[in-house]
This record gives structure tokens, sequence and C-alpha cells, in this order.
């Protein structure tokens, strides 16, 4: 498209004004003796960048090819009163911070690759991509964008340094007078519009759901006491059961107050120091739940978990609680290490003897949990997680009868992270938590391994906090529960089953022990458990 008047008849530039180039009364343009720019090849590349604005270029700069004198569509007749070519004002004449026709790598001015007289490319170096991640705003070449691609919209605009996104980066801008030579710098421009190509992926991985950190647990008893010297502590022990009469509050105030860790290295230095072994030394002096509480605080979490798992299997009847509460609700590398403990303290296989105590599908359960093979990846798949809640609602509550080895290869297996997610979507399956459909599908201990499992994915703190208060709720109390739940847990997760305690049943944990028992075992409780 022409347009009418520009450039005036009779050529370019014009012949009567003074903003012209070359200034009335200069030398011709081209310059005498030059070559006609008609004889030039179409694809002779431009010898070099210009020799400034204040001079003339060089041979060889010929006059604008037929039909590509007229601006683009859109950009505009130069201003009135435009200034000589030696001056021209930011944004025209000199290379444009952005926008069409921003020089490419050979200089300003110099043809595309098509040929000097080809029609302009469709797309100028700095113009915005016409599609990507969004489309681009509806604003002049010079004005900055809206916002990026799901960014934070720059803070400079596009001629000021470059922003931290956006479509292209940009030098700063040449002062009046000045060579051009630097031009190339815009060069790299396109490399901002390639580094946002990962943008899809960012996307996607927004699109899923966000996947909760993993809990911050702590225990009442910390990892390491200040000042911790295990001969002293070794000698106040040794004092407290000296003679007549047994010291307990001193036995309490020093291993009730210590790490597993440091409490054996004072069993060493006692043996070191008197020749005794602390732990029979202590079975004489103590006696009760009292003596099993402190003879517990004498084992590491392994040792003791082996002890007690032993302790409900040996002889008539088994504790099946206690094998529930263990087995379902340890890590992997927790499993293996009581199964060591437990082939180094009785010499046995842990899985020979829980086939052998228990039976149907509570015993799948057990030895599925024995082979700590339990997937402990922290990425959640939403297909497969709807996948297998709807796999549950039909071997459950969807059928005839229940499908109980399903229930099995879901809730022993898969992560806790993915479970969490199955838990959640289960609902929108059934109408209701998958804690209900296990209580209406299950009986006996296959039911309370099952919602073990469960309810410690959902909120192990929690689950041990029920613990407790059914240890302790009613007439009598199950001693052998309140020691193995408050000192297993007490140097992993204690404080924040204190808070499940308090949030649930309205009363503090400390409250209610003090309420339950009495004596030397009260006062051990409490000084692990603390107010």
């Amino acid at each position: 498209m022409a347009y009418p008047g520009y450039p005036p008849q009779g050529g370019y530039p014009p012949q009567d004004n003074n903003f012209g180039y070359p200034p009335s009364g200069g030398f011709g343009y081209p310059p005498q003796g030059g070559f006609d720019p008609n004889a030039m090849p179409q694809a002779m590349p431009y010898g070099g960048p210009p020799q400034g604005y204040g001079t003339p270029p060089p041979q060889g700069y010929g006059a604008p090819p037929q039909g590509y004198g007229a601006p683009p569509q859109g950009y505009g007749a130069p201003p009135q009163g435009y200034g000589g070519y030696g001056a021209p004002p930011q944004g025209y004449g000199a290379p444009p911070q952005q926008g069409y026709g921003a020089p490419p790598q050979q200089g300003y001015g110099a043809p595309p690759q098509q040929g000097y007289g080809a029609p302009p490319p469709q797309q100028g170096y700095g113009q915005p991509p016409q599609q990507g991640y969004g489309q681009p705003p509806q604003q002049g070449y010079g004005q900055p964008p809206q916002q990026g691609y799901g960014q934070h919209p720059p803070q400079q605009g596009y001629g000021q340094q470059p922003p931290q996104q956006g479509y292209q980066q940009q030098g700063p801008p040449q002062p009046a007078g000045q060579s051009y030579a630097p031009a190339p710098a815009a060069a790299p421009a396109p490399a901002p519009v390639a580094a946002a190509a990962p943008a899809p992926a960012a996307a996607a991985v927004a699109a899923a759901p966000a996947v909760p950190a993993a809990p911050v647990y702590t225990g009442t008893i910390a990892a390491r006491t200040p000042g911790f010297d295990p001969e002293k502590d070794a000698e106040v022990l040794r004092k407290a059961m000296k003679g007549l009469g047994t010291d307990e509050a001193a036995i309490i105030g020093v291993l009730g107050a210590r790490a597993a860790h440091e409490r054996k290295r004072i069993m060493i230095s006692f043996k070191q120091m008197y020749g005794k072994d602390l732990i029979k030394d202590l079975k004489s002096e103590l006696s009760g739940n009292f003596e099993n509480a402190i003879l517990a605080l004498l084992r590491t979490r392994a040792e003791f978990d082996a002890w007690s798992l032993r302790n409900a299997m040996k002889g008539a009847g088994t504790n099946e609680n206690c094998l529930i509460e263990i087995m379902c609700t340890r890590t992997n590398q927790e499993i293996e290490e009581i199964k060591r403990e437990y082939k180094a303290m009785h010499n046995r296989d842990l899985e020979k003897d829980l086939v052998s105590e228990t039976s149907g599908h509570f015993k799948r359960l057990l030895v599925s949990m024995a082979t700590a093979a339990r997937d402990e990846s922290t990425t959640v798949d939403m297909d497969k997680a709807r996948a297998d809640a709807a796999a549950l609602y039909a071997a459950g509550e969807g059928k005839w009868g229940t499908d109980e080895s399903k229930f099995n290869q879901i809730l022993a297996a898969r992560s806790p992270a993915h479970l969490r997610a199955v838990f959640d979507e289960y609902p929108r399956t059934s109408g209701y938590a998958i804690e209900r459909s296990i209580e209406r599908e299950f009986s006996g201990d296959i039911k309370n391994g099952l919602l073990a499992v469960v309810k410690s994915i959902r909120n192990r703190p929690a689950y041990f906090a029920e613990q407790l208060y059914k240890s302790m709720k009613g007439a009598g109390t199950d001693e052998t529960t309140l020691i193995r739940v408050v000192i297993s847990r007490s140097e992993v997760d204690l404080v924040q089953i204190k808070e499940e305690f308090l949030r649930t049943y309205n009363k503090t944990l400390a409250k209610m022990i003090s309420d339950d028992i009495s004596g030397d075992f009260k006062r051990c409780m409490i000084k692990i458990v603390g107010n």
C-alpha cells in the first residue's frame, strides 16, 4: 500500500526542505561515483554498520528499493519537524528498542535474507511472537505488556534494563550522535523467547494437586542433653541404689531425661566404673510397672519393639493389639531394624513367629507388613489414586461379600502419600469415609489391623493418642500399652501426640495419666510426657 505524498514526488529525500538527507546544497545521494542502486545484486549484503548518524553512509548504502520505501502499515510517516539525520529522536531512525524492524545480525539497515528489494518479513526481530503461552497484549510496540507469560508484570519498560520475563530483552538506547556500532547487542534477543519454553511443563505441574510436605514431628526427650556426662550420670545411679533403700527420684531424673543413645553410654560407663551391670542392679531394686518402664528406657526403640513383639507372642495366647500397633505403623527401615534385633535377641525369625501365632487374612496382613517393602515415594498420580479408590469400593461396598486380598494389596503396598490421596478420593466414590467401609466389611483382628493402617497414615499422632486414651479409659489401665506408646514415641512425635490428645479428648495427657496411675510409675510417666 502506498501512502500519498510519502515519499514526496521526485524521489527520496525531498528537495524543498531542510530536514532530509543529505542537506540542501550538499552532494547527491548516493554520492557521486557510487554505483547505480538498480544494478545492485539482490542478495548483496551490507558491508558493515553505518559510520555514524552525522556522516553519509558508505558506498553501497543505496536508495531504498521499489516497494520498500513505504513504511509498514500502522507505523506512520515521520513526524513533522523531524530533525536532521545526525540526531534522530529516540525510537525513530535509531534502531528501535523493540518492535518491527529491529536490526538483524548484519547491523541496522542491512537487507533481510530474502534480498534487498524483497518485501519486509512478516514479523520483526523484536516483535512479540504471534502465538505462544497466551496471546501478547494488544498495545504499541514501545509499551510494556500488561503481563508476561503468567508472571508478574515487569517493573521496567522495554527500553530500560531487561525485565526478568517478557517477550525480548534489549540493551540500553544509544545516545544521539554516536556511532551505532553496538547495534548487534540486540542479536541475542530471541534467547528469552526460547527460555520461556519450559512454561508448559510448569503449567502441567501446577495443574497436578500439591502433595503436602512431610510433617515434622518432635519428641519430648531431646536428642542430645547439653553438658551430657555419662560418668557423672552413672555415679548418680550408683548412689541411688547403694545401701538401704532406693532413691527412685534420682533414677527417674537421670533415665527419664536422656535420649536412648545417651542411656546406652551410661550403661557402658556404669559397668566400666563399678564392674556391675546396670540392668541387673535396677531389677534388684525396682518392681512392678515402674520397673518395666525403667527397663524399657534402657532399650533402643528397635530393641524395645522386638522385645514387645516377642512378649506378645510367647506363652499362651497372643496380644494382637501389640502386633497391630507395631507392625502396622512402622516404616520400612524401622521394620528391618526390628527384624534384626528380634533375631539377635531371641534367635528367632519374626515372620515365622507371626505366621505361627496368627491366621487368616490377619496373618497375611502382618506378613505383608513384615516384608518392609511398602512404596515410600512422595509423588502422587491422581489417576492411579482414583483407580485405587474405585478398586477398594468394588472390593467391598460395591459387591456382595468382600475381596480382602484387594484391601491387603493396596493398603499394605502403596506409599503413604498415595494412600492419603486414595482416602480423600474414596468418599467421592462411595459417599463416606473408608474407615466406615472397613468397619462394615470386616471384623475382628483384620478389621483392627486395616483401621490401624488407615488411621496411622492419615494422622499418626492422632492414632497413638487414641491408643493412649483407650489404655486408660474406663475401669482399670492397660499399663503395657501405656508404657509402650509413651516410651517408643518419646523421641519421635510425643509432642504432637499430646496436642492431638488435648484436641480430641479435651484433657491433657499428663492430667489423664495423673488421674489413672500413681506412685513412682506415675512420676516416671509424667517425667517423660511433660506437663
